[in-house]
């Protein structure tokens, strides 16, 4: 089985950063895409960020050039960096991971990031 477990939300001032690990298990995530997703409250999920099993990374843009995305394969672990963190990136942070075929989606629960102004 599949499991992304998200750690490292929290609350933080504006400007300050944070930097959110994504535990994979039952997935390779080198051979694999893995990216992050976002939700803030009544609006819908957002795209952040994504790293596709070659390396190649893409942001969303509102966060390009804040955020940065990154993964250890020894560890099975993705990360996103979090910087100048802003009031409006308050949201619940999700984990996205892709089986090899592209076909199936796997979803952490989400970890919480509040930035207060």
């Amino acid at each position: 089985q599949v499991h992304l477990v998200e750690s490292g939300g929290g609350l933080v001032q504006a400007g300050g950063s944070l930097t959110l690990s994504c535990a994979v298990s039952g997935l390779e995530i080198s051979s694999n895409g893995q990216g992050w997703y976002r939700r803030a409250p009544g609006k819908q999920r957002e795209w952040v960020a994504t790293m596709t099993s070659g390396g190649s990374r893409a942001y969303g843009d509102s966060v390009r050039g804040r955020f940065t995305i990154s993964r250890d394969n020894a560890k099975s672990t993705v990360y996103l960096q979090m910087n100048s963190l802003k009031p409006e990136d308050t949201a619940v942070y999700y984990c996205w991971g892709q089986s090899a075929s592209g076909i199936d989606n796997y979803w952490g629960q989400g970890t919480q990031v509040t930035v207060s102004s």
